[in-house]
This record gives C-alpha cells, sequence and structure tokens, in this order.
C-alpha cells in the first residue's frame, strides 16, 4: 500500500490548493520512491519518462557537459519549482542531460508521461500551472549554462593568452641580456675609438647616413629572401677581405640597408686604421638600436594583448547597454585567438565597412558572440585556410559576416547547430560557447543570425540594430 496520503500531497507547493478527487487521481497514477543522502536518481541518457512530486528532501541536478558533471540546480518544495521535477508536460526532453542526486532523505511520488494528456483532461489549470513551472525551470537554466559557458569560454582562452604573453616576455628577458652584453662591449669599443684621428665630421657623416638609414627602410623590406641572402654572401665576402670574420656583421648591416659602396666611402674617409675600430664601434651600435627595437615590440604586444583582455571581458561586469565598437571587439577577438589563426596558418581577411557607428550592446555577451563564431570557424578550418570577416551598416542595421573556406557543416547535423548543447567538437576543444547561447545573445540584441553553408564556404550573418532598447534576461 503507498504511505502517502491526500494531506501529505497538501504540502506541495504546487498542489497546496487541489482538490481532493484531484490529489487522490495522483496518488492512483503514481509510483512511491525512497532516496538515501547521496543515491543517484537519475542518469545521464536515462529515458525522460517520468514527473516527480518533491514530499521530502531536496534533489540537486548536475548538467553533463564534455564529459564532466557540472551542478546546475536544486529542486525542493518552494515557490521556485512548486515541489516538481522531471519531465513536465509538453516537454521535448527525450533523455536525461545529467544527473540527479538525492540530498538527505528524499521521498518523491513519479507520475509518468503516458498519464499527461488524462492530468490536462482532469485540471487544464494546474496543467498550465506545471508548465510555467517547466518555463522557469528553463530560465534558471538558461542562466546558469550562460555564466558556465563565459567561464568556461574564458578558461579555454586562458592557456592560448598565457602562450601569447610568454612569447614576448621571454623576449624581453633575452633582449634584456643581449642589451647588457651590446652596452658592456659599447664600453671596450669606445675606448678604441677614442685612440683613433676622429673628427666631430667623421661622426656627424656616419651619423647622417645611419639617420638615411632610418627613413629609408622600404627600399630593404621589398628585397626578395634570395636578394637577401646575396646581399649578405656579397656583404660578407667583403669584409673577410678586410679582415672581419663572420656572418653576424654582414646581416647587420646588410638588414639596416648598407651597401659595400657606402662602407667603402666610410673606409676612404676614416682610413684603413680608424676604419677597422669605427666599424665594429658602428655595427654593435646598430645592433643596439635595433634591441631596443625589439623591445619596444615586445613591450608593445604585450600592452595590446592587456587592452584586448580588458575590452573583451570588463563589460561583463554591467547588465546595462553600453556603446561599443564592433570592429574594435572583433579585432581584439582576434588578437586573443592569434595562438590558434597562427598554428593553422590562417589568412585573415578583414573587408570592414567605413563609417561604423557605435551599438548600443551587452558588450560582454556580444563579443562571446565574437569568439565563438570565429574559434568555430577556425576549428573548421585546415592548415592555410582562409577566414573573411566582412562589416556592413546603414543607419538602423549592422551586419557581420564570418566567412571560413573550410569542409562545411553536413546537411544531416545543419538542423541541430543551434541546440542546447549540440557540439562537434572533442572535449576540451573550442570555447565551450554553444551555438545555442550565441543565437540567444543576438535574440537578446534584437538582431538574427543565418547560417549557409556548402563545402568551401560557411558563412554565418549576423544583423543587430544599432538602437536597442533594455531586453530581459
Amino acid at each position: 500500500m503507498q504511505p502517502v496520503k491526500i494531506e501529505d500531497l497538501k504540502s506541495v507547493v504546487a498542489l497546496s490548493d487541489l482538490p481532493d478527487k484531484h490529489l487522490q487521481w495522483i496518488l492512483n497514477h503514481s509510483e512511491y520512491r525512497e532516496y538515501a543522502d547521496g543515491d543517484i536518481i537519475t542518469k545521464y541518457g536515462d529515458p525522460a519518462e517520468v514527473m516527480w512530486i518533491t514530499l521530502a528532501g531536496k534533489v540537486t541536478f548536475y548538467m553533463y557537459i564534455n564529459g564532466r558533471q557540472v551542478y546546475y540546480f536544486t529542486f525542493e518544495n518552494n515557490n521556485i519549482t512548486g515541489g516538481i521535477g522531471g519531465i513536465m508536460p509538453y516537454s521535448r526532453m527525450k533523455t536525461i542531460p545529467g544527473y540527479s542526486y538525492a540530498v538527505g532523505a528524499v521521498k518523491l511520488l513519479c507520475i509518468h508521461k503516458k498519464y499527461f494528456s488524462d492530468l490536462e483532461q482532469l485540471n487544464p489549470d494546474f496543467n498550465q500551472r506545471l508548465i510555467g513551472y517547466m518555463t522557469d525551470r528553463a530560465k534558471a537554466f538558461a542562466t546558469t549554462q550562460l555564466q558556465y559557458e563565459k567561464v568556461n569560454a574564458l578558461g579555454s582562452l586562458a592557456a592560448g593568452i598565457a602562450h601569447e604573453f610568454n612569447n614576448p616576455a621571454a623576449a624581453i628577458s633575452e633582449i634584456a641580456d643581449e642589451l647588457s652584453n651590446r652596452i658592456n662591449k659599447n664600453y671596450e669599443l669606445t675606448i678604441k675609438l677614442l685612440g683613433c684621428n676622429l673628427t666631430p665630421q667623421h661622426l656627424q657623416n656616419i651619423f647622417l647616413l645611419m639617420g638615411k638609414k632610418e627613413t629609408e627602410p622600404v627600399q630593404n623590406l621589398k628585397r626578395t629572401l634570395l636578394q637577401r641572402i646575396d646581399n649578405e654572401d656579397e656583404m660578407e665576402e667583403w669584409l673577410e677581405e678586410n679582415g672581419f670574420v663572420g656572418r653576424a656583421m654582414a646581416e647587420t648591416f646588410s638588414e639596416c640597408g648598407f651597401s659595400i659602396q657606402e662602407l667603402e666611402n666610410i673606409r676612404t674617409d676614416l682610413g684603413s686604421e680608424s676604419f677597422d675600430k669605427v666599424i665594429q664601434w658602428l655595427e654593435n651600435l646598430i645592433s643596439s638600436q635595433k634591441i631596443v627595437k625589439d623591445l619596444a615590440e615586445a613591450s608593445r604586444r604585450i600592452s595590446n594583448l592587456v587592452a584586448s583582455i580588458k575590452s573583451h571581458v570588463h563589460m561583463d561586469m554591467t547588465n546595462e547597454l553600453q556603446p561599443t565598437n564592433i570592429h574594435k571587439d572583433i579585432e581584439n577577438t582576434l588578437t586573443l585567438l592569434g595562438f590558434k589563426l597562427r598554428e593553422k596558418n590562417i589568412e585573415v581577411k578583414k573587408k570592414f565597412c567605413q563609417n561604423m557607428p557605435d551599438v548600443a550592446a551587452y558588450v560582454g555577451e556580444l563579443n562571446q558572440v565574437w569568439t565563438n563564431l570565429i574559434d568555430n570557424a577556425i576549428y573548421a578550418l585546415e592548415k592555410n585556410g582562409s577566414l573573411i570577416i566582412e562589416t556592413s551598416c546603414d543607419d538602423k542595421i549592422i551586419k557581420v559576416s564570418i566567412i571560413d573556406n573550410g569542409s562545411g557543416i553536413p546537411k544531416e547535423i545543419m538542423s541541430r547547430i543551434f541546440d542546447p548543447l549540440f557540439t562537434t567538437k572533442k572535449i576540451g576543444e573550442g570555447t565551450g560557447i554553444g551555438l545555442d547561447i550565441v543565437n540567444r545573445v543576438v535574440k537578446r540584441h534584437n538582431g538574427d543570425i543565418n547560417v549557409t553553408s556548402e563545402p568551401g564556404r560557411t558563412e554565418f550573418l549576423i544583423r543587430i540594430p544599432i538602437e536597442q532598447h533594455s531586453a530581459s534576461n
């Protein structure tokens, strides 16, 4: 005999005002179950077949995501869930998406979904109440999922960003050591230089020539690799004829754009004895200047990364609409995903419209849209692939197209790509942001997203109004 009475059901929030005959119907069509603290109530992949009513205890639910159980929700007898869990009337859920555990001594009444149509006829108002609880639960799940996806996305980027920081940081350390060596060497070479019969005009002529090289670097950059190698070979041969053995000095002068004739002119101006000392001092000076430039470039890279990260995530701290520059946001996203782009040697083509206006947006969430779509495109591309980002705008709408030339999305899964938790990626790969989240964020901005795909071209087109009104979560 079932150890539950009508009075027990009246203590359940969702059932408290139901007539006794309806409560009796529930008792007659339900199964009583008990669980000890920590027991598994439902498992991932189990058929979703029953709605349960909480008579005692609590039930915690953990979504199963990428091989891990992630806490999502606690069901208990309160105004949030009404004491009802499991599958609800009109739910499309086929299988359980995670694991449910008993907290304390749990007592449940379970009603199989085969009775849902009878329940609707018995009490349509109660049926609508259950749908309301299901809707509220879906909203709570969506909020939890969004927060989880945000954290997961940042975690996925963290390793790559650390690598991005490590490269210039390591370069700065090496550059500092080399610069220290060059400075010490400069003392020695300057002492030797002071022993030469040099005039201020001699040094002025050298500095004028160096200044010319600073302002005319294009000619050297236009050289092909073979031309640069040939020039270095000729420079090395000339230097060896003049008593300087080693490739490094030839590379320094060649890279700076010096010609053999210019070095000949310096030697003619100074004389052979002074030239031998001056050329070593000059090579050390040029190398030191290059090291300082490399140091500045490494520092600039770190500053740009910091700026990109701050711009990408700090707006998450507010839930208000903020003006943002979409082009800048996309550039920041490309910076943060730069390690993945370089890893596959992906060519990025940006076709940005002119005069892109600032857009009112929930900036942190919208940045996750760009992060996910670009990351998905990178994932879909083979080495040496191509990524195109196009934007256009008018006085009402901005459009962003993210196009890759990968293998395309198979037709058999195209209809599912916006389903919650659907992914074709392996565990631990990608940002963790599902396209359903992307879709919801775009809709929150009163926009839409369209996908077209065939082998060699997949395009995600996002349209967002420039003017926004506050949307609900």
